[in-house]
């Protein structure tokens, strides 16, 4: 080999020194490509442990002690008795019953509601844009200014609502007194406030069905409402499924609409719709028992997840059955 070639190659490494500095900038960047997808997720998985999963298992840890809001550090270990005793307190069962019915009054005429006003929204319209933004501004109105605005509606002297069943020739109704009556009102402002976003899923969910399915339907012909029931409906199952999800973890959580509705921790005089949320709230920072609103926190998450299991199951046994057709 000549001189100038070996000028050009550069100096060698001495036999037995080692990598050169290309060999370790190579290995970093093999680890650098292994450990970079656990560096970007990081961040999620911390704010998960400390703001979800901690608060989650020090709220069971809680619930088998006695704690009082105003001595929060001394602890009285009672074990399971927190549960016994909100298994044996009638308001519980109240509160339960109230979640249960003010869930379903809500839950079935908003989605039922969201579902049709997808589904016209799904076609050539003139403003599409502004009424899908303005279907949507309810949603983003806060509880409070939404909650407060529907009290004042639903007063019993002076309520546009009664005011307007006066022009009918029905006497006027105590909408926050009545059980059914204040549950039918809590329920209304939950309708208000989701049924526009939910509306917005289906009509994502609608336009990801192919539009070659409405063709042959229509070329078969199959008229608008049955392109619905047997083009539409099918194609939204999972949409569908998932609503009803969200809808149902959202109705066992409800705490802001019964709480600003009359300004009672109690959910009216007779606990009348009382949630879940709301009797959690009343027993630790009403009665300052935070070990019993402990124990109602654990209680909601085994229900919500017991739910939501069974809208699995029912969804899966009902893909077994069309899968099976």
């Amino acid at each position: 080999m000549s001189l100038t070639a070996t000028a050009k190659a550069g100096p060698r490494s001495p036999a037995g020194t080692g990598p050169g500095p290309d060999d370790g900038r190579a290995r970093f960047r093999r680890t650098w490509r292994k450990a970079s997808p656990y560096a970007y997720i990081a961040p999620f998985f911390t704010l998960f442990l400390a703001f979800g999963l901690f608060p989650l298992l020090y709220t069971a840890f809680v619930s088998l002690y006695r704690v009082e809001l105003q001595t929060s550090g001394e602890m009285e270990w009672r074990g399971i008795a927190n549960y016994t005793a909100l298994f044996t307190d009638e308001y519980f069962w109240t509160s339960l019953r109230n979640t249960f019915t003010i869930g379903v009054l809500s839950t079935v005429p908003q989605l039922a509601m969201a579902l049709g006003l997808a589904h016209l929204l799904n076609y050539k319209l003139r403003g599409r844009t502004f009424i899908r933004t303005a279907i949507l501004l309810p949603y983003a109105t806060s509880v409070a200014a939404a909650t407060l605005v529907f009290a004042q509606l639903f007063g019993k002297d002076f309520g546009l609502i009664n005011y307007v069943i006066g022009l009918v020739g029905f006497d006027p109704v105590d909408w926050q007194t009545g059980t059914v009556a204040s549950q039918i009102a809590v329920s209304s402002i939950v309708i208000w406030r989701w049924t526009g976003y939910n509306a917005l899923i289906y009509l994502a969910g609608m336009q990801s069905i192919p539009h070659e399915l409405y063709e042959a339907a229509e070329m078969d012909g199959a008229s608008r409402w049955r392109q619905f029931i047997h083009v539409t409906l099918p194609g939204l199952r999972p949409t569908i499924i998932f609503t009803v999800i969200i809808s149902t973890i959202g109705a066992t959580q409800l705490f802001g609409e019964p709480l600003l509705f009359e300004g009672s921790i109690s959910g009216g005089i007779s606990h009348q719709y009382q949630t879940l949320g709301l009797y959690m709230y009343e027993q630790g920072w009403g009665f300052f028992h935070l070990g019993r609103a402990a124990a109602i926190a654990w209680v909601m998450f085994v229900l919500i997840v017991v739910l939501v299991g069974v809208n699995a199951l029912i969804a899966r046994r009902r893909a077994r059955k069309e899968a099976g057709r």
